[in-house]
């Protein structure tokens, strides 16, 4: 569980988070959204230690990660995993070197043993041939797919995602919200979706926080989101759909 309580951020006198609080659970996909320039990547960037609020506390299963020496975050950090937005993949690596390099700088594993869990991964995220692979070989999805590989290969317990379906076809989108919902729920992670597409919203919502300049304006579940009573919220969402459905008729265009 990582609890979230009173994040505060200022930069030159400005205040870009206005006391965010939360709870995220393991076992569910917990998101963060709202428009470009909301707060959200700076209140991610507070929570996995990137940044450090001007006032509040992250806990992680009720560490203090905020106030924690540099020993403790390190030792919190080893159960973090991250998918950064554009994979963020080493072009000089192969798929298996990309996935192993965590398991390099972390642990003392053996060499066999460390090929064992990175072919376990590979194989939960449906790239068990890819080992050899270069990223430029890549599709946009299976350089996902490994950057989740990479970020579940230490047995993390917590699990960041930053936009995770930037730059990708809807189908192909609506394959990595699912893989990351299942993988959720097998290990029990506490995932954390920071996005502002509303199919995900939709499709894997446990518990969504609404950002608006820097505020906290809803929380609450895809069941819950559509009869929200926050106007910001209302345009959001409406905007998404619109873009979602323009995607839709320039698709049947195309086919047509």
């Amino acid at each position: 569980m990582i609890k979230f309580d009173n994040i505060t951020k200022s930069f030159e006198g400005k205040t870009v988070l206005h006391g965010i609080s939360g709870i995220f659970e393991p076992g569910r996909a917990n998101l963060i959204i709202g428009t470009s320039g909301t707060g959200k990547s700076v209140l991610l960037k507070c929570m996995v230690g990137l940044m450090k609020p001007d006032d509040g506390v992250v806990l992680y299963d009720g560490r203090d990660f905020t106030h924690a020496t540099h020993f403790v975050q390190r030792e919190i950090r080893r159960d973090i995993g991250m998918l950064f937005q554009g994979a963020a993949l080493f072009d000089s690596m192969s798929v298996e070197r990309n996935v192993m390099f965590p398991l390099d700088i972390l642990t003392e594993m053996p060499k066999d043993e460390k090929l064992d869990r990175v072919n376990f991964i590979l194989k939960r995220v449906g790239l068990e041939n890819a080992n050899n692979l270069m990223p430029s070989e890549l599709s946009g999805g299976m350089k996902k797919r490994v950057g989740i590989a990479r970020a579940l290969v230490n047995n993390s317990k917590y699990l960041y995602c930053d936009e995770p379906n930037s730059g990708l076809d809807p189908q192909t989108s609506i394959l990595i919200d699912s893989l990351i919902k299942e993988i959720t729920e097998e290990f029990n992670i506490t995932t954390v979706v920071v996005t502002h597409d509303m199919n995900s919203v939709m499709e894997i919502g446990d518990y969504i926080i609404y950002m608006y300049q820097g505020r906290k304006l809803w929380e609450g579940n895809k069941a819950e989101i559509l009869d929200a009573e926050v106007p910001e919220l209302h345009d959001f969402i409406y905007a998404n759909k619109l873009v979602q459905a323009l995607r839709e008729e320039q698709d049947l265009k195309k086919n047509g």
